[in-house]
């Protein structure tokens, strides 16, 4: 079942996602068949598709791969943003090859690691498409499920995923499940799974968001936004996978502190 909050509306294995040419990451992209139609599911007309990435060189080409090979399916239009936050592996030099072989791939680098909300404002700013989706480029996510999200867009303003059974740590899950009390007692927010990297947007809904967070704090702002406009939000169980490469930031003191200052500043500013 689906959970719905905010204005008008209060087995899959993972070796099939994985990435099997570590020694030439861009040939794998040569297979793809973007013709295969889904017939269940009404064919949309265009989406743009944010991936930020930060030090993924392990996971970059095959995440871009499988949401091209995806997302066709679905729509006869789409671009994939990938943001590089100031990778300093190979990251950058694997996305400009791959965007040198297709049209359909951008990317936007920052000069440094400028933080997870950055990298996501960047994709939106740049986003053309009349939906805008963003999940994260490390392959903890099954792209295929986006099905689930297309036929509620309708429907709802921001149709989110939360994820059925994480495949994370007891330490972060703890530190999540602290993190969704805390934001639930400041800003009202009823939402599952706050920070889902797995959204669903209409275009001329994200356009109405004065976003301001750099650091984690950007999916809470969104849907506090979001409750404060009185947006219609809806949320559907999805597969999350361990990550099987490279390492995650979400821990780091730096990122937590940061969420922890743009947390007390989104509530003050709220509050008037």
């Amino acid at each position: 079942m689906g959970r719905s909050y905010f204005g008008k509306s209060c087995k899959l294995t993972r070796d099939n996602l994985q990435y099997n040419a570590l020694c030439c990451p861009v040939l794998c992209f040569y297979n793809i068949d973007i013709c295969t139609m889904n017939k269940a599911i009404e064919k949309k007309h265009s989406i743009s598709v944010i991936l930020p990435a930060y030090n993924e060189e392990e996971n970059i080409a095959q995440a871009i791969k499988i949401t091209r090979q995806t997302l066709y399916k679905y729509f006869d239009i789409v671009e994939i943003i990938v943001v590089n936050d100031g990778s300093v592996d190979h990251t950058p030099r694997l996305v400009n090859e791959i965007t040198r072989n297709f049209n359909d791939v951008r990317v936007i680098h920052h000069d440094r690691n400028k933080g997870y909300g950055a990298a996501l404002k960047s994709g939106f700013l740049h986003a053309e498409y009349e939906l805008i989706f963003f999940t994260d480029s490390d392959l903890q996510f099954d792209i295929d499920e986006i099905a689930h999200l297309l036929p509620l867009i309708k429907t709802y303003d921001i149709v989110s995923g939360y994820r059925n059974k994480r495949a994370d740590s007891p330490l972060r899950l703890f530190n999540a499940w602290a993190w969704n009390r805390l934001v639930r007692v400041l800003l009202g927010i009823k939402a599952k799974d706050i920070d889902c990297a797995f959204k669903l947007f209409r275009k001329d809904v994200l356009d109405t968001l004065s976003l301001s967070s750099d650091g984690a704090m950007i999916n809470t702002e969104i849907l506090a936004l979001a409750n404060k406009y009185n947006y219609s939000f809806h949320e559907v169980p999805v597969t999350h996978f361990p990550r099987a490469r490279g390492e995650q930031s979400g821990a780091n003191i730096g990122v937590v502190y940061k969420a922890f200052s743009e947390l007390f500043t989104m509530y003050n500013s709220l509050k008037k």
